[in-house]
């Protein structure tokens, strides 16, 4: 009976119809479009998931090969986003991407954090493993 039951469920949740459509975040596409138009009007964009924190968009600009990113709450989202701005599509980190992608000493410097600006640095904590 209860795999009876199990079939039922499956079946009214197939019958009810999709979700709703997915807004894509106004600003989220608003800086995206900004990005993608100092890049010529063309821009890669990988969706990445980072567990519970949603899901980053990585962008390459076509142009110069810049870099940028957004987070948004889920892949469908991202997907909206995508599909909100002329002239960005979806890649994968292949190698034509990955060559195309350019880092600037400014963005090394910021992923750096405290770290960059720093005189001494923290004692090792696996130096005994070492």
């Amino acid at each position: 009976m209860s795999d009876e039951q199990n079939t039922e469920t499956a079946e009214s949740d197939s019958v009810e119809g999709s979700a709703p459509p997915v807004k894509a975040p106004a600003a989220v596409v608003a800086s995206i479009k900004k990005f993608v138009a100092t890049e010529g009007g063309a821009a890669k964009a990988v969706l990445q998931p980072i567990g519970t924190a949603g899901v980053r968009i990585t962008l390459v600009g076509e142009s110069n090969g810049y870099l940028g990113d957004r987070v948004v709450d889920d892949v469908a989202t991202a997907h909206a986003v995508v599909d909100a701005v002329p002239g960005l599509e979806i890649g994968e980190w292949d190698r034509e991407l990955t060559s195309k992608a350019t880092v600037s000493p400014e963005h090394y410097r910021k992923m750096a954090g405290w770290v960059a600006h720093s005189e001494h640095f923290p004692k090792a904590r696996n130096s005994a493993i070492i």
